[in-house]
């Protein structure tokens, strides 16, 4: 590390799926203006590429958004996604969202949205909803699938396969990626960042990338930031004094197929599905019922994560507030394990949903299963300058499905130009009014 750079064009903080990302694309548009001129992207991490929330993530890639200006940038990454499928081992096999029908009009409204930002999908309810559920899986249960909502551009990514990839394309266009180099703070003179502070010594550079996931808060801290804000709504309503990060613990698992085929009528990888019945009680093949969970459960084929045929999925996170244990991270950190309750809950979840699951709970596969993400005030991602030369990606736990934010933030660094589709993220909107609210769900992943 003795050969640390002292002094960059542009410092990468995070080699997550947005610092990865950012830095490839970055380095990417600079060789091809100049050759040799991407070696000035440096790209730092405190531990390894994909230690933190992209290591240990399900890689669904959905569009599944009441906020549509997510819509857009969903299109954005998916054509990432696509650049190379087999290295990112993206999978395009659609997303399926089922539904109850005071959902209805919810699905309505994204479904109009998507097909706008140019992501096709396809409507289904009533009894259309029913007949293409079992159309593509035959024992489909139906009986509360009122809506479904078809994304056909969607699909899931294997994480390990996408994290190698994407170290692979930085490699390729002359990023300097460096592991072990961890930050602890920013040297500042007014507004700008003149070095960032890392165990391997003081680090200048003229444009500085924060893409910290779960240590976006320590981040904001040392840039000096207040850790509380007043949140603006468009109807004119305020909310005072709400905290900036909010820490939410990720509730997934995995559970092997034991011979049981997990493919559609057809014979092929079906698509990601998502179920949420909110007025539907979750209850377990022996009867016992979960009072304060409702339905929500979300499914991919998963092969690469269980070490054999299997399935990975989870439901919704558990809030803990705007304090957290964050190291050790994922598996190894005891602090923020999936509940005793949850692989009990899950198993019922698809047990319900499809015949050839019941009977499951005796294969889930029993590990450490642990992540947690740290979320904005409105669950939402911000995209913005948080200092005269720093730009911060803190995606709210979005992980796979925004990996076009660093294709969109490397063409407006670039040619200095903003980006329209990262326009509405930008932190101005907590005061400007334009904060987002929720909608018709009890996730943060609105």
């Amino acid at each position: 590390m003795s050969d640390l750079p002292q002094s960059v064009p542009y410092l990468v903080i995070g080699a997550g799926i947005h610092g990865l990302s950012t830095a490839w694309h970055l380095a990417m548009a600079l060789e091809q203006q100049q050759p040799g001129k991407g070696s000035g992207v440096l790209l730092i991490d405190k531990a390894a590429p994909g230690a933190g929330a992209t290591g240990v993530a399900c890689g669904c890639v959905r569009n599944l958004y009441m906020t549509s200006p997510l819509h857009t940038i969903l299109r954005h990454s998916v054509d990432v996604w696509q650049s190379d499928p087999v290295n990112f081992g993206f999978q395009q096999v659609g997303y399926v969202s089922v539904g109850e029908a005071n959902q209805t009009s919810d699905y309505e409204t994204m479904h109009k949205s998507q097909n706008a930002a140019g992501y096709p999908s396809d409507l289904y309810v009533g009894k259309e909803a029913k007949t293409f559920l079992q159309r593509l899986w035959p024992d489909f249960n139906t009986e509360k699938a009122d809506c479904v909502l078809h994304e056909r551009p969607s699909g899931y990514a294997g994480t390990h396969t996408a994290i190698a990839g994407l170290v692979q394309k930085c490699r390729q266009w002359g990023v300097d990626l460096r592991a072990g180099v961890e930050v602890s703070g920013y040297d500042m003179t007014g507004d700008q960042i003149t070095g960032v502070v890392t165990n391997q010594g003081t680090i200048r550079a003229d444009c500085v990338v924060i893409c910290a996931g779960a240590w976006a808060p320590k981040h904001w801290q040392w840039l000096g930031k207040s850790p509380k804000l007043d949140l603006h709504y468009p109807d004119g309503g305020i909310a005072e004094g709400q905290d900036m990060w909010t820490f939410w613990r990720l509730l997934e698992g995995e559970v092997y197929l034991n011979g049981t085929s997990y493919r559609t009528a057809d014979d092929k990888d079906p698509p990601v599905l998502h179920v949420e019945l909110m007025n539907t009680p979750v209850i377990t093949e022996d009867g016992r019922e979960f009072p304060d969970q409702h339905f929500y459960t979300y499914v991919r084929y998963a092969a690469e994560r269980v070490g054999a045929p299997g399935v990975q999925g989870g439901t919704i996170p558990i809030k803990l507030g705007p304090e957290a244990v964050l190291d050790p991270y994922g598996h190894a950190n005891p602090h923020y394990q999936a509940d005793p309750w949850f692989a009990d809950y899950y198993c019922a979840t698809l047990g319900y949903l499809m015949d050839r699951f019941k009977g499951c709970r005796r294969h889930f596969k029993e590990r450490a299963n642990g992540g947690i993400g740290a979320f904005t005030p409105d669950n939402v991602p911000i995209f913005d300058w948080v200092a005269g030369n720093a730009y911060m990606v803190a995606d709210s736990n979005h992980g796979f499905k925004m990996i076009g934010v660093g294709k969109l933030l490397a063409q407006q660094l670039i040619t200095g130009e903003p980006s329209p589709a990262l326009a509405p993220f930008a932190l101005g909107r907590y005061a400007q009014g334009r904060t987002f609210g929720d909608r018709n769900s009890n996730c943060p992943w609105v």
